[in-house]
């Protein structure tokens, strides 16, 4: 009688099963699907609410709610960016709260400040509405994820940026001065009241968005150095407000255009 040792039978069932899975793996015969079905289900009242899922989400529901409807200031007026043709009371706020409160984050990191700010007018999705100011106001004056990074341009390259903005579009600013003669053409191109010289530097806070082209923003696409500080302007508005008691911005004559 012979006696197959446990070592020697498991060794014999590890070979049939590699054996067989090769065997598997090589067959050559190809699957495909015999029938795609597809259903669009709409949801709406007819889809029946689960209470318990509804349940476990309403103490995190109500805690956001309280967060974003927390007063942080007041606006004793609205504000829209249809207000005005070539600078906006809130383009105007959006650009010099960036300014003002991004502009020592990075003046911590670089040893100095950066010289001004631009934005883009699509960028501000709704009006600053009369009454209390929200965390709400913030997320609706800018509902994107877009983070503030300063680039270094050449006075060259700014010089780009002045004839981009010759097109008479109300994008915000903010350490910028630029008035237009009546025909389009510029009258005055100023970063802090000092004419832009050719082969000096700069340094402009904008979005992530607008330093990769966005808006047909390319002057920013190749910098001489970037440095993103990581602070989403959303939240560069929320701390703005928190900072101040009354939000009452103004148009006034960073962006000008003579009327003959």
């Amino acid at each position: 009688m012979q006696i197959v040792s446990r070592n020697s039978l498991l060794t014999t069932i590890i070979t049939i099963v590699i054996c067989t899975t090769t065997i598997s793996c090589t067959n050559n015969k190809s699957y495909r699907p015999e029938r795609i079905k597809s259903e669009v289900i709409s949801v709406n009242n007819s889809v029946s609410k689960n209470q318990e899922l509804s349940d476990f989400i309403k103490p995190y529901k109500n805690a956001i709610q309280l967060e974003m409807d927390s007063i942080l200031a007041y606006a004793p007026a609205s504000y829209s960016k249809k207000d005005s043709k070539y600078n906006t009371a809130v383009g105007n706020m959006m650009a010099d709260a960036i300014y003002e409160i991004a502009n020592p984050v990075f003046q911590k990191r670089a040893g100095y400040p950066f010289d001004a700010v631009l934005l883009n007018y699509g960028g501000i999705r709704s009006a600053l509405n009369k009454g209390p100011v929200t965390t709400r106001t913030a997320y609706e004056l800018m509902p994107f994820e877009n983070e503030v990074v300063v680039v270094e341009l050449s006075g060259k390259q700014l010089n780009e940026m002045f004839k981009y903005l010759k097109q008479g579009v109300a994008h915000p600013l903010s350490g910028i001065q630029f008035e237009l003669n009546g025909d389009g053409s510029i009258k005055k191109a100023q970063i802090q009241g000092r004419n832009i010289v050719e082969n000096e530097t700069y340094f402009i806070a904008t979005s992530d968005y607008l330093k990769n082209g966005g808006d047909n923003m390319t002057f920013f696409s190749n910098p001489i150095s970037i440095l993103s500080l990581d602070y989403k302007i959303r939240n560069v508005l929320i701390d703005y407000f928190k900072k101040k008691d009354t939000i009452a911005p103004t148009t006034d004559n960073r962006f000008t255009k003579d009327s003959k």
